[in-house]
């Protein structure tokens, strides 16, 4: 296109010495004008023009640029900033708050909604903690894990077993149930508070409130604190996970090779619905959500919208 139109102006040249000497013509016969300069063999950059891009006539032509959309610079490229507007437009017409932060593993960028640090039941997102807990605990020979204590660390990350949760949190939760409670802040949950509930356990794992910021800096932990063994063993039992927990993070889909710890209860307040995993090539993305349904919708509406948050996060991505 640039070089049509230099040639366009050099036409354009032409004319107008013509139309200039037709016009300052005299009685006395006019000189002929003078001959048109050859075209350039090779390729010109005129003054205030781009270089010529390359043809399949002109192979030898340097790069340009192709011209793009210019958006806000904030460490998310276009693409990703449409479809996180995207996500504020759907969510605004949900039930409920949800509370969503996205985090770029790579450029360390992190998009949160104004209900990130809204504080809500954890749910049983709570076990990835414990997970994170126990397996450090073992590693640093302060408890020793039996066969048994891994076959209900796997169905706590595998299915969300409730009755796992309960029988390890009562063996290595001390004699005042509060070891639990103490480690947390250190895989990044900072905010989570036990809450008294209808248990005789106090603090118990089935009452405790946190942020979706905290289940954010937990997911981080995980992927770039935890030894590489632990790391492996989490990461493929979060990607491989039972058909009752397949929603949430898991609608990112197929092929940006989710995982996901989900959390869901039916609280006073109303149905709580909960997710924290990642998505992309080497875990680069990760996405927490906790939807706070408050009593204006249930269980199957809380799990389609945070499915549909991460399918249009990451759907066609990768």
């Amino acid at each position: 296109m640039i070089g049509a139109n230099f040639r366009g102006k050099a036409g354009a040249l032409v004319l107008c010495l013509t139309l200039t000497v037709t016009a300052c013509d005299t009685p006395e016969a006019a000189s002929p004008p003078p001959p048109a300069a050859p075209p350039p063999t090779s390729p010109t950059t005129l003054p205030s023009e781009a270089p010529v891009p390359p043809t399949p006539h002109n192979p030898a032509a340097p790069q340009v640029s192709p011209t793009t959309t210019s958006c806000p610079t904030t460490g998310f490229d276009c693409d990703f900033q449409n479809r996180i507007t995207a996500v504020k437009t759907y969510v605004a017409h949900r039930p409920g708050t949800v509370g969503i932060v996205l985090r770029d593993r790579h450029t360390g960028a992190v998009w949160h909604n104004e209900h990130a640090e809204d504080p809500t039941w954890t749910a049983s997102t709570i076990k990835l903690a414990m997970v994170v807990d126990l397996l450090r605990r073992n590693r640093e020979g302060t408890i020793t894990l039996t066969p048994a204590d891994h076959t209900k660390i796997t169905a706590m990350l595998h299915s969300s077993d409730d009755d796992a949760a309960t029988t390890l949190w009562t063996k290595y939760g001390g004699p005042d149930h509060t070891l639990w409670n103490k480690a947390f802040p250190t895989y990044g949950m900072t905010s989570l508070t036990p809450q008294r509930g209808y248990s005789q356990t106090y603090p118990y794992w089935g009452f405790q409130k946190c942020t979706t910021a905290d289940l954010d800096r937990l997911m981080t932990h995980v992927l770039d604190k935890t030894p590489a063994e632990d790391k492996a063993y989490i990461v493929k039992n979060m990607r491989t996970v039972a058909a009752n927990q397949q929603w949430g993070v898991w609608g990112a889909g197929k092929a940006a090779t989710p995982g996901n710890k989900d959390g869901w209860s039916e609280e006073d307040g109303g149905w709580v619905m909960n997710t924290v995993g990642f998505a992309g090539p080497a875990e680069r993305y990760t996405l927490a959500i906790m939807n706070n349904l408050t009593n204006q919708g249930a269980y199957d509406e809380g799990r389609t919208t945070d499915t549909e948050i991460a399918r249009l996060l990451f759907e066609g991505r990768f």
